[in-house]
């Protein structure tokens, strides 16, 4: 199978970018099970190496590069909501959530359920990480005093504020990473965007994940990034995360006082082994991308993914700040 990806910016990404990741490790997947996957990308895309074929983009192609698609490809995948006015089959993982009145192609494919019907959608996988990119150390971690918060902390939708107010009252030291956090405080250390080895030497440091979104959160890789590394996660309860954590490696708390009780008080967790061989058995990229060549067929045949054009189907703006 011939599939094709279009891209802006360059991969693979070595900071923050979470669906630049994503794309770029399911697209390794591809060829390595014996597809061929061409990127229209940024000229300093470095993909070549890892046996995809790069077709170079110009200033002028990036809002207009169909005429770069390959005639003998058998389907285009996008990571965002556009149509190609071409006949070769396309579809599109939506990885954020929608504004009121878009409606996406019937071909979406959105990142969990809980995703997928908020925009009155059926079709949804979950996103999948590279685990050869997180290092494991098998140790038995006992301590419960350093947390990590991996995410935009300037999008106050991941609410670095409540993290931060929840370390404090716990008197637990809380390390961000994704962001800065400006106020002194003996209870914080902020990185900054961090990527690479230094966001893998930071989670070394830390004992558990903190994701307190107040949000419809489509996903949340940095719980699955979390586990990988044996660490479990202190999220809220809303969207992705919640759908996900099962006990043993996680909990979805329902408000701020429950967060600073498990930060007080250690939850029964499993050993950190555990908790990486779950998210290995649950969220590897070939598992992900066996899910999403099963979609490519469907789409080939024809057939469409979803009954209807999604669209966002709350009451309520996705970026509404909900209670937490």
């Amino acid at each position: 199978m011939k599939i094709v990806f279009q891209h802006d910016h360059p991969l693979p990404v070595t900071t923050y970018g979470g669906t630049e990741r994503i794309m770029f490790w399911h697209m390794k997947e591809l060829v390595r099970q014996g597809h061929q996957v061409v990127l229209i990308g940024n000229q300093n895309s470095l993909v070549e190496n890892f046996g995809i074929t790069l077709i170079r983009m110009n200033k002028s192609d990036h809002n207009n590069w169909k005429h770069l698609v390959p005639p003998d490809a058998d389907i285009i995948h996008l990571q965002y909501n556009h149509t190609v006015d071409l006949p070769i089959p396309t579809i599109n993982t939506i990885h954020g959530n929608g504004m009121k009145g878009e409606t996406f192609s019937s071909n979406s494919v959105f990142v969990s359920k809980s995703h997928a019907q908020n925009h009155g959608a059926e079709v949804f996988i979950h996103n999948a990480l590279d685990f050869s990119e997180y290092p494991f150390v098998n140790e038995n971690r006992d301590s419960w005093g350093n947390f990590l918060f991996l995410a935009k902390a300037s999008w106050k939708v991941k609410n670095l504020k409540g993290a931060v107010r929840a370390c404090k009252v716990s008197r637990k030291h809380l390390h961000v990473a994704g962001g800065r956090y400006w106020w002194p405080s003996r209870f914080v250390t902020s990185y900054g965007q961090v990527g690479g080895e230094q966001k893998l030497k930071i989670m070394h440091q830390c004992d558990a994940l903190i994701f307190p979104v107040r949000w419809h959160e489509p996903f949340g890789i940095a719980v699955l990034e979390a586990w990988a590394m044996g660490l479990p996660v202190l999220a809220s309860c809303y969207g992705g995360p919640a759908e996900i954590i099962t006990p043993g490696v996680g909990v979805a708390c329902h408000n701020e006082e429950e967060l600073i009780q498990g930060l007080k008080l250690k939850p029964n967790f499993s050993k950190p082994r555990q908790i990486r061989e779950f998210a290995q058995e649950h969220f590897a990229i070939a598992g992900y991308t066996q899910k999403y060549l099963n979609l490519y067929k469907k789409i080939i045949k024809g057939e469409k993914l979803n009954s209807s054009y999604p669209s966002w189907a709350l009451s309520t703006l996705a970026q509404d700040m909900l209670p937490f």
